[in-house]
């Protein structure tokens, strides 16, 4: 199975759980053995946690919904004075900052965010842009450093894994946190830092971008803030927010409510905070992380001083935040926080305005050679949404060939990559997810240089331009050459946000190609923008090298303005028991004819396809949510057309390698779906033995063009409603979902409709069955729209 980014909205599962993935590489085969050995023994296991009797099932796909939080928040300094674990009384004795009040009349705005993909930090740096003239004095923070620990390192994600359901025994979740955070004093340092507080008031003012990965999730470096706040205010099941939790009163001057469910009803009763969620409407959770975190804070005391934003990646995010910064945020911090006082008007869309440059926090530095350069810089000050460009390893093609009919126009690939040398012994689980990082295409790269001049053989470095705010600065690893900077880090081919177009405006030297930017990036010129940029196809590369000829800009300001060019996530399609040191990918390659005759092509599939074996591609391996079931002799149930068999033939291939070893497992029963069987019927002759050998129970079929009424997976399903609810209800069978997020919803509706006609449930009791069954393990999505 194959994931398509977009954003910071990757929102990828339906009812899945996501956890910071624990990456294998770099790592002896004997820590390795221990840390998986450790994951089935902790009390933070995720399924001990949820009381499930199925194997963890740990999301770590793409699926993105942000969330804004503005309130009292402030950055934990780095200085050794006060890098304890009693980080707040250690806050206590630094010098409280004093502010020109006629200058910040609205005193610190603290910005913190939680990115995967950049989409979060960027709005988090408009904020800041705009906050001077709004009356703030305001600094953005990676939401990593909130729970950092002394030594500036991330709390160990390991030691603080996410649950996928309420929580058995609170005891063994509270000491498990309290063992690196004590009573939340790293969280108290910085939400309730009294060096950012209004000396009259006892409060201080922060607004937080916190991305949700996977479904309902938070991202890597949002993680174990989650964790911290699940605990503190009680909330141990973010599925399932009830409406008062949901909608916390206003604790006015005294902080929020006392909440008597909440484990710490006052420990931040110090806070104002406004929530802005940014999801996707085409999954189930959606908004749900800043749900959660609106709730959480409210809980704990904290006062919402703005209500719920809530933006829409499957319509117009950008639209969605921009008028819930103007018409709900900012109306609201003036008048908590300025009313009356003489200041600005903020960037309400003037152009000038609306045209004027963030500021770069790097500059460029040219190398004589790459022997003169520092050196690669610290992980810490390499922005956590770009830490796959530090983790991946260079790994060689070992095999790749078509798995469709010569016939058919489309092409679905398998491609084997050898990670014997590149990669430690146990580097992978079942079904794991590869993440591959991309390469644009040289010839693209050659025509974006030479049209902004460009050495592609220089080497550079960047360097934090502020060195008190170097932390988590960078965009990608340096030093490195222009070549590798175009290819491998920046996104060339894909659409520019409309942001990213305004930005690019401050370049284009000719009034046309200026005027064309600053429309197309306008609240008006949403509909062009949508056709002429997104519906065509349009990236950067185009934009400067034949659509805006007039363009010139420095390095430094194209790489802050161009999207990062993401890693590609493909569930692994083969079983590490009987492939150890091949993994097995499964991927369509994407090709779509432009309106302008051209042909645009993937940067991934088209990178994979382009490759030849022994070509190398630079990988990663993070944790899926699919795993069998501990007990094997549970059934399973699978549903997964297209590349959607990918994890489905990676679990097969398991239970063939336990029955030949004399494990005994429950029926496995597969839902595979395609066009037509004489084209695209992948991994046809596999799945056959499967059936032979008695691995596979039931292979059910469906090629929707085979006839005039077209049949999906979800068809056949409901046909077999009481052998699907005697497996799910009366064996405990697992269910798994993998492919295009419409047949996701279609399979849930269609399982609904089984539960509640086969179980005699209302439609309601029906939802909250698998409901259950998710939060439980025992049904698990991997989706992509």
């Amino acid at each position: 199975m194959q994931h398509h980014a977009s954003k910071d909205i990757l929102q990828h599962t339906a009812p899945t759980r996501h956890n910071e993935a624990i990456l294998f590489i770099g790592k002896d085969s004997t820590a390795v053995a221990q840390e998986r050995s450790r994951r089935k023994t902790k009390t933070m296991d995720l399924e001990a946690l949820a009381g499930s009797v199925g194997s963890p099932a740990v999301f770590v796909g793409l699926g993105v919904t942000t969330l804004a939080l503005v309130g009292a928040t402030v950055f934990l300094s780095r200085s050794s004075s006060d890098s304890s674990r009693g980080g707040a009384g250690a806050a206590a004795e630094r010098q409280v900052e004093e502010l020109d009040r006629s200058k910040y009349p609205g005193g610190h705005l603290t910005i913190y965010y939680g990115s995967q993909t950049g989409t979060a930090q960027m709005f988090a740096n408009q904020i800041a842009s705009e906050s001077e003239s709004r009356g703030f004095k305001a600094r953005v923070v990676d939401l990593q450093d909130v729970v950092d620990n002394e030594d500036g390192d991330a709390i160990d994600a390991a030691r603080i894994r996410p649950q996928i359901g309420p929580s058995p025994a609170e005891d063994g979740v509270a000491g498990e946190l309290d063992e690196v955070d004590g009573d939340g004093a790293l969280i108290r340092a910085s939400l309730a830092d009294p060096c950012y507080r209004d000396p009259d008031a006892g409060r201080s003012t922060s607004l937080f971008f916190v991305a949700t990965y996977g479904e309902g999730e938070p991202t890597d470096n949002a993680q174990q803030f989650v964790e911290l706040m699940k605990v503190k205010s009680g909330i141990d099941n973010i599925y399932k927010i009830s409406p008062s939790e949901e909608a916390p009163g206003d604790g006015g001057e005294d902080g929020g409510p006392a909440d008597p469910s909440a484990r710490d009803a006052t420990f931040l009763s110090d806070l104002d905070y406004a929530v802005f969620g940014l999801g996707n409407k085409q999954y189930e959770h959606y908004n749900n992380m800043s749900r959660f975190v609106d709730a959480s804070l409210g809980r704990c005391g904290a006062d919402r001083i703005a209500d719920l934003g809530l933006g829409d990646d499957d319509d117009d995010l950008e639209g969605d935040f921009e008028s819930w910064k103007d018409n709900v945020f900012w109306p609201a911090m003036a008048e908590r926080y300025v009313k009356g006082a003489e200041i600005g008007g903020g960037r309400d869309g003037e152009e000038d305005g609306a045209t004027a440059l963030l500021p770069c926090p790097y500059r460029v530095e040219y190398l004589k050679d790459a022997n003169g350069s520092r050196g690669s810089p610290s992980p810490d000050l390499v922005q956590t949404s770009s830490r796959h460009y530090l983790q991946a390893v260079d790994c060689p093609i070992a095999a790749r060939r078509e798995l469709r009919d010569p016939s058919d126009p489309g092409s679905t690939l398998h491609v084997e990559i050898d990670v014997s040398d590149c990669m430690d012994t146990n580097s992978y689980v079942t079904a794991d997810n590869l993440g591959i990082l991309p390469r644009n295409d040289p010839k693209v790269v050659e025509a974006v240089a030479s049209a902004l001049g460009y050495d592609l053989d220089a080497w550079f470095d960047l360097v934090p331009v502020d060195e008190a705010k170097a932390r988590h600065s960078l965009p990608f690893p340096t030093p490195c050459t222009v070549r590798d900077c175009l290819e491998r880090y920046c996104d060339l081919s894909g659409p520019p946000r409309r942001s990213d177009l305004k930005q690019l405006a401050n370049y284009a030297r000719g009034d046309i190609d200026k005027k064309a930017l600053l429309r197309m990036s306008s609240k008006e010129g949403k509909a062009e923008y949508k056709e002429k940029i997104v519906g065509m196809h349009v990236g950067i590369a185009d934009i400067v090298t034949r659509l805006c000829p007039s363009f010139s800009c420095p390095l430094e300001h194209f790489v802050m303005t161009c999207p990062r060019l993401l890693p590609r996530y493909y569930t692994i399609s083969s079983s590490s028991s009987v492939h150890p040191t091949r993994i097995h990918v499964t991927l369509a390659v994407l090709e779509e004819e432009k309106k302008d005759g051209g042909k645009f092509t993937g940067v991934c599939s088209g990178h994979l396809a382009s490759s030849k074996v022994g070509d190398t591609v630079r990988a990663f391996v993070r944790e899926s949510t699919f795993r069998l079931p501990r007990r094997t002799e549970r059934p399973i149930v699978m549903l997964g057309p297209g590349t959607g068999i990918a994890p489905m033939r990676a679990l097969l291939q398991e239970r063939r390698h336990g029955r030949s070893n004399g494990v005994d497992h429950g029926k496995s029963v597969l839902y595979f779906g395609c066009k037509d069987r004489s084209m695209d019927y992948i991994y046809r002759d596999e799945l056959e033995a499967f059936v032979e050998d008695g691995t596979l129970d039931g292979l059910h079929l469906a090629f929707s063009r085979e006839q005039d009424e077209k049949v999906y997976v979800q068809h056949l399903l409901k046909e077999r409603a009481k052998e699907t609810w005697d497996l799910i209800d009366a064996e405990k069978a697992s269910v798994y979902v993998c492919g295009a997020v419409r047949m996701g919803a279609d399979v849930d509706r269609t399982l609904q409709d089984i539960v509640s006609s086969q179980g005699n449930m209302s439609a309601a009791e029906a939802r909250a069955y698998l409901e259950d069954m998710s939060s439980s393990g025992r049904f698990v999505q991997e989706l992509w729209s």
